[in-house]
């Protein structure tokens, strides 16, 4: 079954937008996607019954894997094994909306450190919730996350439950960043001086790198990484090119794929396919693509409310090689998109008939891709082509 190409390079202002929606024929010429294929695909159920899982991290050495739920529990799974009883030693989170236990991510020296990394929204002794990423150390039996310490806490507080981002992943230094939403406050994503809507980068102790683009820059918090960042919901390095790769939600359209570079501005709220949820533009809005900002690699004009990816370079299943397959929350599907080195070729979907929420996209140590589903009964698919 051949890829199509979904997204076009068209650029529309989103006032133009919401003006062709009134105009029978141009938007549907102009603007509607154009249909997608689906792949067949193999699903196998391992888990049922979770409570809206968020993150799937696979340790080394067939040790398992861990799995964490919004509602603040981090469970180890292990193939033919139950699912273990919520691990000790996790901090309270705050749990609201989007709020609670996101992402884990073992350090790269975990088989000698056995150190975990977790993201997480908490309050603070006035009451006040914010962002924040610790780690501890993981008992030999994968029970206990033993001396938990908190190495980053998001200031100032959060105003909501909402584009929180919250995702984890360590660069070739061995630093480690993350996501950080732009909670609805859209302007704050541009100014440098606020760390809403960027990507930060930190030491494995929660330090500096003096590297970073704004370390030496007067009033920029030298955390920063990149800036314009909505809601960035996934990051992954390509395995080909070696570049680093987010998904983002957009508002009522407007999802992207970015390649995420050293102090770059990704354009949110000035730059964007999207437009408020109300149907109105952005009001900040000047159109889609502006200069010295970064256009999205792809984007998708109807928001699939994107969700985790990961890129599938294994020998295991030949013909999803040169694959990144991303989740898709509100069309409860997921996305396979064709990639060649910078380029997104295609795409198609898959487990269109699930009808739930696809939060996470790993590819395990055997070749298989595993989704979480973002569900009261959550569940773990494991998959395999047809």
């Amino acid at each position: 079954m051949p890829f199509t190409l979904n997204n076009t390079p068209t650029r529309w202002h989103p006032m133009l937008l919401v003006g062709a929606l009134a105009m029978p024929g141009l938007a549907l010429a102009q603007a509607a996607p154009k249909p997608v294929p689906k792949a067949p695909v193999k699903v196998e159920t391992l888990l049922k019954g979770l409570d809206h899982p968020w993150s799937l991290a696979f340790l080394p050495d067939n040790q398992g894997a861990l799995i964490t739920e919004r509602s603040g529990n981090l469970r180890l799974w292990q193939a033919g094994k139950p699912l273990s009883a919520p691990v000790t030693g996790v901090p309270a989170v705050w749990v609201q909306d989007q709020a609670g236990l996101w992402d884990v991510r073992p350090a790269p020296d975990f088989a000698k450190s056995r150190r975990v990394y977790l993201s997480f929204a908490q309050k603070d002794d006035k009451g006040r919730p914010h962002a924040e990423l610790g780690y501890g150390t993981l008992s030999q039996d994968g029970l206990h996350l033993e001396n938990f310490k908190t190495i980053f806490i998001e200031t100032p507080p959060l105003d909501g439950g909402i584009n929180l981002g919250g995702r984890l992943i360590f660069d070739p230094q061995g630093n480690i960043l993350m996501s950080l939403g732009d909670n609805n406050q859209r302007i704050a994503a541009q100014q440098l001086d606020s760390l809403r809507g960027k990507i930060i980068r930190l030491t494995p102790e929660g330090g500096i790198p003096q590297d970073n683009p704004f370390v030496k820059l007067p009033n920029a918090r030298p955390e920063i990484w990149t800036y314009g960042n909505r809601n960035p919901q996934a990051l992954a390095y390509n395995p080909w090119s070696g570049e680093l790769w987010e998904t983002e939600h957009g508002p009522r359209g407007g999802d992207e794929v970015n390649i995420l570079k050293a102090g770059k501005n990704y354009g949110w709220p000035f730059a964007t396919y999207g437009i408020n949820y109300n149907g109105l533009p952005i009001p900040e809005a000047k159109g889609s693509h502006l200069d010295g900002m970064e256009d999205p690699l792809y984007y998708w004009r109807v928001s699939p409310a994107v969700s985790g990816m990961a890129f599938y370079n294994d020998s295991k299943f030949p013909q999803w090689k040169n694959s990144l397959f991303v989740g898709a929350l509100k069309e409860t599907t997921l996305i396979q998109l064709k990639v060649n080195d910078k380029k997104v070729l295609g795409e198609k979907r898959m487990l269109t008939d699930l009808g739930q929420r696809i939060r996470e996209v790993q590819v395990g140590p055997d070749g298989y891709v595993y989704v979480l589903t973002d569900e009261k009964n959550g569940k773990l698919f494991k998959l395999s082509p047809k």
